[in-house]
């Protein structure tokens, strides 16, 4: 991801999608990604703006977080939000709107921008740009430069759709020991100004820190020529590249009471499917209800799960030694399996992202049992049986908040093995700032939006559904909180549960004949569905078969990275 919806004030720009459609022939023209750095702006040219549904709050006191500046040693970063139309397309893209480049104005006496602006027609203006200054008071290793020149990477001229006049983007050719940090956007063919931006001293960049191009984006963007990817900073072309800025944990990120606040701000509500019989239990619920440890060898003696995980092997890998499993009693098996709404708690883990510039907010549930899959062939949902069935599933959604003043950037909706970003000003809200979230049904895949996903390489009207809707079942995740890890605060801060490091499956290893199960489904289709349903289930992620127990949070690669990298 992204990625993917999404991200902050570098030159934050969200990723956009913009396709030239001409006669029959839809034609692919380029990829740019881009990171929104959020705040409704005002703005010269007259696209709408989004705000936030509520005013921010006042965030308890601390130390640079949401102080409106980040102070980097010898850097200052803030960001304007008042902005200039150079150029735009008026088709193609998300819903044939096009898209906008912008230029700062307004910018603060003493700052420099550190580029240009840019998302699709379809959304509210909601996005700012970053703006540097230099305080290290030694004229001999400023932090900030202006380029020795600019490169063209890419120009609007052969694109045949409507448009407002021409678009240029440029590399600024840093000096040496500095790296640009973002493109310049113009609607001329002369060389913008040296002044235009600035480039940053090299020890205050990261070229690594990239979201790799793997997460579902709505917004992608597709311009003639250009090839580009997705960075943390801003958005990446291919013919050119761009570092991202570090920031500083010690003045960025937010301590435990400020944290505490922005759970009650932002804490998502998920709605869970009118028809969800597997919901949420807190972990102890499901320790104190019966969940057994078995360990290989030994399986004929399962362990009673001691309250918190106390008795929980630590550490270690996913060895397939160690697994946990329902009640052994029919009933109490299932009555586990349903959960316990009323008792379900939200697992938060807090992180920097970004060198400090942002910070994630991971918000984990846990639920008992997931369900079965069902599928969809043509006009009819068919049960997939015992497929898709596993003990223990964990799912979360990523909250990212700008370091800058606090507001929600995006949000991270995991679905399976993979998600996507969205940007805050497409989410639906349920009260005040509190994102929506659509649960599932059965598997718990999260969704910014109520509807039908078909899963797999079906087409339109054959694949894996994920249904979600409304109903009275739902959460509110900031109710019953539980911040279990915020690794760059002291440990005394933040006391991780023993459960959090049991690294092992939360699930046994279950060993469907999906032959079997497919074979019960085929014989009820007619002869011209045959195949196609089998071609389904062989491109359906494994996952989604139900064929092993999964891990926990600390087990998942995103746990200490970004998500989908």
């Amino acid at each position: 991801m992204i990625d993917k919806s999404q991200k902050h004030h570098l030159l934050f720009t969200n990723i956009v999608s913009l396709q030239k459609m001409h006669s029959s022939v839809t034609t692919t023209l380029l990829s740019l990604f881009f990171i929104l750095c959020f705040n409704g702006p005002t703005m010269v040219h007259s696209q709408d703006t989004f705000n936030l549904p509520s005013p921010l709050p006042k965030w308890p006191p601390g130390e640079g977080f949401a102080s409106g500046i980040i102070d980097l040693g010898g850097l200052q970063v803030s960001y304007v939000t008042t902005f200039n139309k150079i150029w735009a397309t008026n088709e193609g893209g998300p819903d044939n709107l096009g898209a906008t480049l912008y230029d700062p104005i307004a910018i603060p006496q003493g700052f420099s921008s550190l580029g240009s602006y840019v998302q699709p027609n379809n959304i509210p203006l909601f996005g700012h740009i970053l703006v540097g200054k230099d305080i290290s008071n030694d004229p001999s290793k400023p932090t900030l430069k202006s380029p020795i020149d600019y490169t063209l990477l890419w120009s609007s001229e052969s694109l045949d759709i409507k448009k407002d006049g021409e678009g240029y983007i440029w590399l600024p050719i840093a000096p040496k020991g500095y790296k640009a940090v973002g493109y310049v956007l113009s609607g001329s063919s002369t060389k913008p100004p040296l002044d235009k931006v600035s480039c940053v001293r090299a020890d205050f960049t990261d070229t690594t820190d990239r979201t790799s191009v793997v997460l579902e984006n709505e917004n992608d963007l597709y311009l003639n020529g250009l090839n580009s990817y997705h960075s943390v900073g801003g958005f990446v072309v291919g013919n050119g590249s761009v570092a991202t800025l570090k920031g500083s944990l010690a003045n960025s990120m937010p301590n435990l009471d400020q944290i505490k606040a922005l759970i009650q701000t932002y804490s998502p509500v998920i709605y869970f499917h009118p028809d969800e019989q597997y919901l949420p239990s807190s972990v102890d619920w499901f320790f104190q209800n019966g969940a057994l440890l078995y360990h290989k060898g030994d399986e004929s003696k399962p362990n009673r799960v001691d309250t918190n995980g106390l008795n929980l092997p630590q550490g270690g890998s996913n060895d397939d030694t160690y697994w946990l499993d329902l009640p052994l009693d029919g009933s109490s098996k299932d009555r586990v399996k349903k959960g316990d709404l009323q008792d379900a708690c939200a697992y938060f883990h807090v992180k920097p992202m970004s060198g400090g510039l942002f910070t994630d907010i991971a918000i984990w549930v846990f639920y008992p049992f997931n369900g079965g899959s069902r599928a969809k062939v043509k006009f009819l949902t068919l049960s997939l049986g015992k497929l898709g069935e596993h003990v223990g599933d964990w799912e979360h959604v990523t909250l990212r908040v700008s370091n800058i003043n606090g507001e929600l950037n995006s949000v991270f909706f995991s679905q399976h093995s993979w998600g996507k970003w969205v940007s805050a000003s497409a989410l639906e809200y349920h009260t005040g700032n509190k994102p929506v979230v659509y649960a599932s049904l059965h598997g718990h895949a999260s969704y910014p939006k109520p509807g039908c996903v078909l899963l797999g390489s079906g087409g339109s009207d054959i694949g894996i559904k994920d249904d979600t809707a409304k109903s009275d079942k739902v959460m509110d995740t900031g109710v019953r909180a539980v911040v279990i890890a915020a690794e760059y605060l002291a440990a005394t801060m933040v006391v991780e549960p023993p459960w959090l490091n049991y690294e092992r499956k939360w699930g046994p290893k279950i060993d469907y004949d999906v032959d079997k199960e497919v074979k019960k489904v085929k014989s009820v289709l007619m002869w011209r569905l045959k195949k196609a349903f089998e071609r389904l289930v062989e491109s359906v992620p494994r996952e989604l078969l139900g064929e092993d127990g999964p891990t926990g949070p600390k087990a998942k690669t995103s746990w200490s990275g970004d998500e989908g990298v």
